[in-house]
């Protein structure tokens, strides 16, 4: 059983490759993901290009992105686990680190990005998003909002977006 520190980054592990499916980074990431499971042998490498290929495919074809992601994300933070479960501590230490150097290539090349988001809806002067909410000084990478849902504001002083907020 792994550490809650090995899930977590597994998690974002599988998070990483959804967000960047389809991105300028897919091509750099897939690589880095191939080699980590591939421990030195090319027919394994090759497998798991194909897989990621598979990936990014039935996310840029699906008809419910919101759920392809959730579906894609889970199978790709299992392959982490097992991949992290069945390695010695020091070969943990190793991969959780290559790991962590994926995560940063991915959030460096890809910014925020909101997908398949539901319904976001502001009362009593509050406010609401459904997308991308940066605060003032927060990161100033790229960012995208695809098939955000709808956002709705009710009341004085209520304010809601569907789509990218800068504040």
């Amino acid at each position: 059983m792994l550490v809650e520190s090995l899930t977590a980054l597994a998690l974002a592990g599988g998070t990483a490759v959804v967000k960047a499916a389809g991105t300028d980074a897919w091509n750099g990431l897939r690589r880095r993901i191939a080699d980590l499971f591939a421990h030195g042998e090319a027919a394994r490498a090759d497998a798991e290009l194909e897989r990621l290929d598979h990936t990014a495919e039935v996310l840029s074809s699906a008809n419910d992105i919101g759920s392809e992601r959730l579906r894609q994300e889970g199978m790709w933070q299992a392959r982490f686990e097992v991949l992290l479960e069945g390695l010695d501590a020091s070969g943990q230490e190793r991969a959780a680190e290559r790991l962590r150097e994926m995560l940063s290539f991915v959030a460096a090349s890809t910014g925020d990005m909101a997908t398949g988001t539901g319904k976001a809806t502001a009362r009593d002067g509050g406010s609401a998003v459904t997308g991308v909410r940066r605060a003032s000084g927060s990161q100033s990478g790229p960012a995208a909002a695809v098939n955000t849902g709808d956002a709705e504001a009710e009341g004085a002083g209520s304010s809601a977006v569907s789509g990218i907020v800068n504040e």
